[in-house]
């Protein structure tokens, strides 16, 4: 929507342009709402455009909540897999569990993956003896290219992101009768949010050696551990640091997370460094997903607190706010 065309009832401003900002838009777009998207960096600057992007629902609540936005948002993935332009592919991969774990214990959002299994004693690292794992395929999204094919999806339906840095919800109900706010760790302003916090993480981006599997191991002593394959590189993390809101690069910790990397996929031991990563995830004991009334009776539907996320649930949310935007 231009900002001339005077307002209607279906018109809508949503705040923010990372990935939940991004794909709330375009869903609104397709269900016929006047979009405008506002906010304060453009796509490649946000937390999103950090992302490892592998599809698991990492640190989130609630669950049974999770597990339906989830599985939406895997459906949706699967299928922009089968065109290269999106950026995302499907990629198998490998799960470390504790030692001693029992296996058959498995998440709940495995049940919609459907070659969800326990991995065989050789497809375990060396050196991991007693340890069990689960190996599964699920989306890998290349935010560098991902984003870019979201905004473009937006351009071509006439919606721009706007760089503008809202100073509050009122600000944009003054504008539209329907605010989507999608902030990230923004809304601890916009919204008073108490209970969101940033959760800082650090990425190594190296070259690709020809891999095509992944690995998470949230159980190495060291630290969180986990190798993404993308088709021209390889995120290789990471760090989870509660309340720490700096970007400052840490070398030392970059090097420590290559080194578990390494441990756990002896083929990165050559791949170049490219560089390090840092983005702060908007983290709060649940998403936040529902709408409210504004003093004046503008309404505003709230989408954020993803925490690392954000991607994995990115599809199942924006047609919830669609749902109660429809209200």
């Amino acid at each position: 929507m231009k900002p001339d065309q005077g307002m209607s009832e279906r018109d809508v401003v949503v705040i923010g342009a990372g990935v939940s900002g991004l794909t709330c838009a375009l869903r609104l777009v397709e269900a016929g709402w006047r979009v405008r998207v506002w906010a304060a960096e453009p796509p490649v600057r946000t937390t999103s455009a950090v992302a490892a992007a592998i599809w698991y629902p990492y640190r989130v609540g609630p669950v049974d909540r999770v597990q339906a936005w989830g599985e939406r948002s895997f459906a949706v993935f699967a299928e922009l897999a089968d065109d290269p332009a999106t950026g995302v592919r499907m990629a198998p991969g490998t799960e470390l569990i504790a030692p001693g774990a029992d296996p058959s214990a498995v998440p709940g959002w495995a049940a919609h993956i459907p070659d969800f299994r326990v991995a065989e004693p050789g497809e375990l690292p060396q050196g991991r003896e007693g340890w069990v794992g689960w190996t599964f395929t699920v989306p890998i999204v290349d935010t560098s290219v991902y984003l870019g094919w979201l905004e473009g999806r937006l351009r071509r339906a006439g919606v721009a992101v706007e760089i503008r840095r809202v100073a509050s919800l009122a600000e944009a109900a003054g504008e539209a009768p329907l605010v989507v706010n999608c902030s990230g760790l923004g809304a601890r302003e916009l919204a008073g949010d108490a209970a969101l916090r940033p959760v800082r993480g650090q990425l190594v981006r190296v070259e690709n050696p020809g891999l095509t599997r992944f690995w998470i191991d949230d159980y190495n002593p060291d630290g969180l551990t986990y190798i993404v394959p993308r088709r021209g590189d390889c995120i290789l993390g990471g760090t989870a640091e509660d309340d720490r809101e700096d970007f400052a690069l840490d070398e030392a910790a970059g090097e420590a997370t290559r080194r578990r990397c390494v441990e756990l996929e002896p083929a990165l031991a050559g791949a170049r460094v490219l560089e390090l990563r840092v983005g702060l995830r908007p983290w709060r004991p649940e998403i936040r997903l529902e709408a409210e009334t504004l003093p004046g009776g503008a309404r505003v539907v709230h989408d954020y607190g993803h925490g690392g996320a954000g991607v994995t649930l990115s599809w199942g949310c924006a047609e919830r706010v669609v749902e109660l935007a429809e209200g």
